[in-house]
């Protein structure tokens, strides 16, 4: 076998290789003499059927069999013997052979980067401090009550955290837009559901009345066919109805799979849960500062190839993802283009990281992987099991040893960057940004509202 080595560009190389003739149709004759042992042909015993007829049947198939692993052989061991990183997939170019006793082909593919890493001795690193307190385990057991609210039927007018279910139909411009309209839906007044504009005209409004009321919505609205435009509603509301929060006694403890009742021991498992909620946002925010750090002083060439690839997955699993949250076809992403930034990034991050493992040895050890199954078992009811199930099969581990080698990545880099503790508190990095106005929940619309607001809700 011959072979030439040809540098098209930063990354990317054309590998020329050449094999006799004679090795393939050698290859060709021993598969169909294989053959011949166990072909069945009417007339002929088993053995007994001639290799000329043999090779007349199935000859053509066989050689392209034998041209394949050729090519698929003959290339790794080129690979291999130019001592080559592959990224990627090559693509085979079919090439004239310059003399009649040689099959020649071409790849071209792209070799992983060399990599300069970048020094972090100058890097300012900000590490998050805080605790759980008494007060943000009152606060998660307000939550908890107001997930767990009742609703009960009153005789006055509707005031804020109320639930009305009401009857809607918009207009703009006398004609009926697509979402809204809805029968027997419910709002709950100051729940940041539905615009202020339509809160304030169901304040006050108690079962059977009826108003007509003009709503502008916002220029940034998420609905672009409805945004900067007035409509028209008319709104009816059927019921309302009182929250009745319930009380924080043995019963609201059961409910939380606390058997014995005991009040004391929600508030300690909630204590515990929040700590561990408290101990992944830190981590979160110190991977994201080193990563950026790692990313933007370290010096590499990105290949394309493999940002294609994890474009093109990205691409995929978005989609899964909206279809199993019941997005339309139509609203599916229609290629992996916007993707692309998003996973060069990736790509890059990876190969940063995958440097920084092999040359300081941080590879992840077992009893790091079986930490992190077992912290992450502790939320089941039967954490053993769990972490049975998970050792199984190896790749059940996958995002457990990803997990490990961040986690020994970051630690790595905390040692050589300039990390400076910033006291916070619990609330202060765990509550999410106030939604904005207008903001739609979805965890309490029928199916019929559903269909019906996919487009536009007020």
């Amino acid at each position: 076998m011959q072979m030439t080595l040809e540098t098209l560009g930063q990354l990317e190389r054309r590998l020329h290789v050449a094999v006799p003739i004679e090795q393939i149709e050698g290859e060709v004759q021993k598969r169909l003499a294989r053959l011949a042992k166990t072909v069945k042909v009417a007339g002929f015993r088993p053995g007994k059927v001639p290799l000329k007829m043999v090779a007349q049947q199935y000859g053509p198939q066989v050689r392209s069999d034998v041209i394949t692993d050729t090519v698929q052989t003959s290339l790794n061991d080129a690979i291999r013997a130019q001592n080559l990183r592959v990224a990627g997939y090559p693509r085979i170019e079919p090439k004239q052979a310059a003399a009649d006793d040689q099959f020649e082909f071409s790849a071209v593919f792209e070799v992983y980067p060399e990599i300069t890493l970048g020094e972090l001795s100058g890097v300012k690193i900000t590490r998050p401090v805080a605790e759980v307190a008494a007060v943000d385990v009152e606060h998660t057991l307000d939550i908890l009550r107001k997930q767990n609210v009742r609703f009960d039927p009153v005789q006055r007018p509707a005031q804020k955290d109320d639930r009305a279910m009401v009857d809607f139909s918009g207009k703009i411009d006398g004609v009926e837009f697509a979402g809204g309209q809805a029968k027997d839906f419910a709002i709950v007044l100051g729940g940041g559901r539905m615009l202020p504009a339509f809160d304030a005209a169901l304040t006050g409004m108690a079962a059977g009345e009826a108003k007509n009321f003009t709503l502008v919505f916002p220029a940034d609205y998420h609905g672009a066919e409805v945004a900067g435009k007035t409509a028209e509603f008319a709104l009816t509301v059927n019921s309302v109805a009182a929250p009745s929060l319930p009380e924080v006694d043995a019963e609201f403890a059961r409910k939380f799979g606390i058997g014995s009742g005991s009040v004391d021991e929600l508030r300690t498992e909630i204590t515990a849960n929040l700590t561990l909620e408290l101990k992944r946002k830190i981590e979160g925010a110190l991977k994201q500062q080193v990563m950026q750090a790692l990313r933007s002083s370290s010096q590499l060439g990105v290949p394309k190839s493999l940002v294609e690839l994890e474009a093109e997955n990205l691409w995929r699993r978005t989609a899964e993802e909206m279809k199993q949250r019941g997005a339309r076809e139509s609203d599916l992403p229609t290629s992996y283009d916007i993707f692309r930034p998003q996973a060069e990034e990736r790509v890059a991050l990876g190969l940063i990281l995958n440097e920084i493992v092999r040359v300081n040895q941080l590879h992840p050890k077992p009893e790091q992987i079986r930490a992190l199954v077992a912290e992450a078992a502790q939320s089941y009811e039967q954490p053993d099991a769990v972490i049975r199930w998970h050792y199984e099969k190896p790749e059940r581990l996958n995002d457990f040893e990803t997990a490990a080698v961040e986690h020994n990545v970051i630690e790595w880099a905390l040692g050589r960057a300039q990390v400076e503790d910033q006291a916070t508190t619990f609330s202060a990095l765990m509550e999410p940004e106030s939604a904005s106005p207008g903001a739609i929940e979805t965890a309490e619309t029928t199916q019929t509202t559903q269909t019906t607001h996919e487009k536009a809700e007020p």
